[in-house]
């Protein structure tokens, strides 16, 4: 494939919102998007929400909530005990009506954990299953997508391994030709409108995900600035997803059919 070669893109091009919370996924929905990857601790890469929240989401939203299913940050080698919480979570998001949950396992050896993986999609039926950026510490990426591809993943968040989709766009460009419709390459990480165009012509990708977040200050008056409760450097103000943001996005991306 040509290095020069763009890539039209089609009329079911969509963004997906990583949405931190209730707020978070109802200004992705007002700005646009498609669904909204709903987690926790965006500081840790996402952690699964709270029952509080998905069910809230669920109730009054109409875009599609995809709960991350991960029960803490750091790496995707699990233990036993971990592994129940995932599967408690995913009967969760069952009984809540998610669209789907948002998974990813690995062995040891930075290969996918396909057995784990398959255990959690036959709990999750009917619900969807894709596959989120543990894809990008695996070994292999060439190989992982195949095992993927193999389970019946819907749906893979990637930067093609690099710190961000635009670095890795070559890679991506690569994974969405191997995977010739047979699942979704979905770039992410780094996404904005400055350079989302240029993904689109690129990749030949037409899922994209974004955070589209921006720090909220804190409205308290008192502030005590010599004790910590956690390890963000400035405790009063917080991160939410930014409607406009999210606008800008889903217009880009209209902009290009």
């Amino acid at each position: 494939m040509k290095s020069e070669e763009i890539y039209p893109i089609t009329k079911n091009a969509c963004l997906e919102v990583c949405a931190n919370s209730y707020a978070s996924a109802l200004a992705a929905q007002k700005g646009g998007a498609k669904r909204a990857e709903f987690c926790d601790n965006l500081a840790e890469g996402g952690t699964t929400p709270s029952y509080a929240q998905i069910a809230l989401a669920k109730k009054n939203l109409s875009i599609e909530i995809w709960p991350i299913i991960r029960p803490r940050g750091g790496d995707f080698l699990y233990s036993a005990m971990e592994f129940e919480l995932m599967k408690e979570d995913i009967k969760i998001c069952k009984s809540l009506n998610c669209e789907g949950v948002v998974i990813g396992i690995l062995n040891a050896d930075g290969t996918i954990d396909r057995q784990r993986c398959a255990e959690l999609m036959e709990l999750a039926k009917p619900m969807d299953v894709a596959f989120h950026r543990a894809f990008d510490m695996s070994n292999d990426m060439d190989q992982a997508l195949e095992d993927l591809i193999g389970l019946g993943i819907k749906r893979v968040l990637t930067s093609g391994g690099a710190s961000s989709a635009i670095l890795g766009a070559e890679k991506l460009t690569q994974l969405v030709k191997q995977a010739n419709g047979r699942i979704t390459i979905m770039p992410g990480a780094g996404i904005n409108e400055n350079n989302i165009q240029q993904l689109i012509k690129q990749t030949g990708a037409t899922e994209f995900h974004a955070s589209a977040k921006e720090f909220v200050e804190s409205k308290m008056k008192f502030r005590n600035t010599e004790s910590k409760m956690g390890s963000i450097e400035d405790e009063y103000r917080y991160e939410l997803t930014s409607e406009t943001k999210v606008k800008a996005l889903v217009d880009c991306i209209k902009m290009m059919k």
